[in-house]
This record gives structure tokens, sequence and C-alpha cells, in this order.
């Protein structure tokens, strides 16, 4: 084979793998949820009022049967996304609204609070420093942020309930854990939280899928001055 003809396969296959580079990086982009920003026009001094929720089949998109958490925008709106931008040095009010079951924990660590203002979190208005995910409907849901040394359980609900969710987002008809706490930010950077109760459904371990996505069981804290 001549020195042309090799050069010219050479490109030809270059040609195609960068065309298949430039499809996943697209196909990413276009994947990729939005940042909710709630640090632009806040006000100093003032705390930042998170509301969220943990559901158990998001019930929409390429993966309707994973769990996710989701976020409300300034206007009430409830959007599938895990990114959050919030201002650095701010109270941080959290409201998460937990309408998934639970189970025994395989590490019983994570069901303590900790890293929360106070050291307290709040369930169903009762303040809570652990939960014990071998009484009740176990814990379903974590909401960590190993960096800053916060995480906090959330308690399932009975999966046997009339009224469980079966499709996000879930309102106050069907049946939930209210949980509560609050945290400062540090100062600016970019802070991974996720879950870490083993919630993948159908992946070695209950590991994959959606515990590695972010947008569902994954996420940033974008912390900006």
């Amino acid at each position: 084979m001549s020195r042309a003809a090799r050069l010219a396969i050479f490109l030809s296959l270059l040609g195609v793998a960068l065309g298949l580079i430039i499809l996943v990086v697209a196909d990413f982009l276009r994947s990729s949820p939005g940042r909710i920003d709630f640090a632009t026009g806040h006000q100093s001094g003032q705390p930042v009022q998170l509301h969220v929720q943990t559901v158990g089949a998001i019930g929409y998109g390429v993966h309707p049967t994973w769990v996710s958490y989701l976020v409300q925008d300034a206007h009430g709106k409830w959007v599938h996304t895990t990114l959050w931008q919030l201002p650095a040095h701010t109270e941080i009010d959290v409201t998460i609204d937990q309408y998934d079951s639970g189970s025994a924990l395989r590490n019983q660590q994570i069901g303590l609070v900790t890293g929360t203002n106070g050291g307290t979190a709040s369930l169903n208005g009762n303040p809570v420093s652990v939960i014990d995910s071998n009484s009740g409907n176990g814990v379903g849901h974590t909401f960590s942020i190993p960096s800053l040394g916060i995480n906090v359980p959330l308690a399932g609900v009975d999966p046997n309930a009339p009224n469980v969710c079966s499709q996000a987002p879930c309102d106050a008809k069907s049946v939930r854990n209210e949980v509560k706490f609050s945290f400062t930010t540090p100062g600016p950077g970019e802070y991974p939280w996720q879950c870490f109760v083993p919630c993948g459904l159908g992946f070695l371990y209950g590991n994959g899928g959606p515990m590695q996505a972010v947008g569902y069981m994954d996420g940033f804290l974008q912390v900006v001055s």
C-alpha cells in the first residue's frame, strides 16, 4: 500500500473519530441540566430559601424510572436539575419534601445529621440529630456535601400508603416527610453534593445509574461572591 493511500485511510479514520467525539460532546451539552441561580439579586444578610424534593421515580425523560431530586426556582416552578448557584457566606434555609420510601442503612453513620447550623434538622416539625433506619420506614436518601461536612438523612415514607407519589413533581396530596435544616455557604467555589444511600435500582449494589448522574442524585453548589 502506498504512503498516500495509508495517509488517506488515516485521515478518514481521524475524521470519523472526531465526528464521534463531537456527537458525544453535543449530546452531553443537550442533556446536561441547567443551573438555577439563587445568587443574582440576593440581598446581603438575608437567607436563601432552598426548596427541593426527592421522588422515587422522575416519571419522564430518558430515565423515567430513576430516583431524583428537583428544585423549585424563584417563580415557584419545579425544575429537574441539581446544579444550584448560591451566594457566599450566606445562610441557606433548606426544605426537602421527601416522597420516596426507605430502607435500613448499610452504614449507620449516614443516619447522623452533621454540619448543619445547630447540628440538627427537623423532621415534620420535630428536631432530630439522627435517624434510626432500623425502625419505621428507614432512610430513603441523604443530602450530603462531603467537603463541607454536611449530611442530612431523609426518612422514608410508608410504601404502602394509598397516596404514594408516582411521578414528579409531587405535591402535598402525596405522602411525604418534610425535612428542614440550615447551613452557611463558605467562600466561592464548586462544591459537589450527593445522596449516599444506594438507590440505583437495577444497578450493581444500587450504586449506578442515578447515583452517578448529575441531575438525579448528584449535583454541584456553585458558590459565588
